[in-house]
């Protein structure tokens, strides 16, 4: 859903919040993103992310704390966050996020779950299970 919207992942700066495995991020850096934020609090995923960051050899940094109260840098063109199902965190973190006008943001909830930021306009929402994907674009 989110490729076939947004073509290339080429020279993109991406931010992966409430990163986890870092699956995300790590997967947009493989497709040619230039460069991506992680932040995640849980110490092993941290390590696991750095790990992962280092063998393959990317330009990326790690955020040690929660996704909804950190500043990221300006340049962010996309975003995926998962925060915990039913945390409301992903409105906090949408707030936060110095994403650049035209940038796109996925975000995962539990299946029935809106989301919705000033200053974003839904573009998609599509189900999976337990899960709900909604892709959203930052206004110009």
């Amino acid at each position: 859903m989110l490729a076939s919207r947004i073509g290339s992942f080429e020279g993109l700066r991406v931010a992966d919040l409430f990163a986890g495995s870092g699956a995300l991020g790590l997967e947009a850096l493989s497709r040619g993103a230039a460069h991506c934020v992680f932040v995640e609090r849980d110490r092993a995923a941290v390590a696991a992310i750095r790990a992962n960051i280092a063998a393959l050899g990317a330009d990326a940094e790690v955020i040690v704390g929660s996704a909804d109260q950190t500043r990221l840098p300006k340049s962010i063109d996309l975003a995926f966050l998962d925060p915990p199902y039913g945390s409301g965190l992903a409105a906090q973190a949408l707030a936060n996020l110095h994403l650049q006008a035209g940038g796109w943001a996925s975000v995962e909830t539990k299946r029935g779950e809106t989301v919705a930021a000033e200053g974003f306009a839904v573009q998609a929402v599509r189900a999976y299970g337990k899960a709900s994907i909604t892709l959203l674009r930052r206004d110009t």
